[in-house]
């Protein structure tokens, strides 16, 4: 490659290549293949090094970017993109603070983004006082608090038994002009979700719809996982009829615990319903509720039924078998007696 070519070789490029590297060989094999860059490129500095250590945390796992971090950065200046990349991710608060650290005695100067990444730490681990108190320190050196800050305390809330307080923060927020997302909103329903009080998850959801909102997969699935567990059939195809009153956009996360629930309690005719108001939709139901429907209904000799199925589904391109009628006859009298 000639030197005037060198520019045709971006940092997208290298991490690209880099990418495909990290699948399939070792985390060394990938540090030597990005070494090799180094005659490719003009300039080999940090935005490369950066692109590296991306790479690693998308391929293979933060630790393994935090390594290489730490063995390559003196030969690199590490900026505060190199520290947001592996900000994320950190279980212990100990080894966040210190990674925070080093970053400051770099003279690196932490954004929204760094204090995000250790806020979210603090909510997981239920410091929340520590939480606070970064929140106090990103206001003193007036960097506002963005709504992924407030969905992460809004979620640390909830695991210390305080889904009200999270929910005063959707209010609270908005004080500061920061208006909740769906992902926030979905934080304070999760709370009230894990404490089993439907109505005021289900008011939440109503008050999301009214500012302009629409609940996603994240936010049925949080309530189908409370009414499974509670086996509360009704609950859950009200939930089901609102979503496809509303044109509700992906089916995928909620569908299979809807299904199970009706299958493990034998309601064969409301998950047929369902099954059948899924494709509809356009939306293709997943081949292990497919194969749960199709045992209760060769138990309950509804073939015909089970074979309108298999020719719905059929035009998402599924190759699942139905037994024909004919295979039926021979099974035993206690499956032939269960009832239509």
């Amino acid at each position: 490659m000639k030197r005037k070519d060198l520019s045709l070789i971006s940092s997208r490029t290298m991490q690209v290549v880099l990418g495909r590297v990290a699948k399939l060989c070792s985390v060394r094999q990938t540090v030597e293949s990005f070494r090799r860059f180094k005659k490719l490129v003009s300039v080999f500095d940090t935005v490369c090094f950066n692109a590296l250590l991306r790479t690693l945390c998308q391929e293979k796992s933060m630790a393994d970017a935090r390594n290489v971090y730490h063995t390559l950065k003196k030969e690199f200046r590490p900026n505060l993109q190199t520290f947001n990349i592996l900000l994320s991710g950190w279980k212990s608060s100990e080894e966040a603070e210190s990674f925070f650290e080093e970053m400051k005695e770099l003279g690196i100067k932490p954004d929204v983004v760094s204090y995000n990444s250790l806020i979210d730490v603090y909510c997981k681990g239920r410091e929340m006082e520590k939480a606070y108190k970064v929140v106090e320190k990103m206001r003193d050196e007036d960097i506002s608090p963005d709504v992924i800050t407030y969905t992460s305390i809004i979620g640390g809330l909830g695991l210390i038994g305080q889904p009200d307080k999270a929910r005063g923060l959707l209010k609270e927020m908005k004080e500061y002009g920061c208006y909740p997302d769906v992902a926030a909103y979905n934080a304070a329903i999760r709370n009230y979700c894990i404490a089993k009080r439907l109505g005021d998850a289900s008011s939440l959801m109503d008050e999301m719809v009214d500012k302009g909102l629409s609940p996603n997969a994240t936010t049925y699935n949080l309530f189908f996982r409370v009414v499974q567990d509670a086996r509360r059939v009704d609950l859950a195809l009200l939930l089901w009829n609102d979503m496809v009153e509303k044109g509700f956009g992906s089916y995928s996360l909620v569908s299979d615990v809807l299904f199970d629930l009706l299958c493990d309690l034998g309601r064969l005719a409301e998950a047929e319903k369902c099954f059948l108001q899924m494709i509809e939709k356009g939306h293709k139901p997943s081949n292990v509720a497919f194969r749960r429907i199709k045992v209760l209904m060769e138990l309950a000799n509804k073939h015909d039924a089970l074979q309108n199925l298999s020719e719905k589904i059929a035009i998402f391109g599924s190759s699942i078998q139905v037994p024909r009628e004919e295979e039926h006859l021979n099974r035993t009298s206690y499956i032939d007696s269960l009832p239509a």
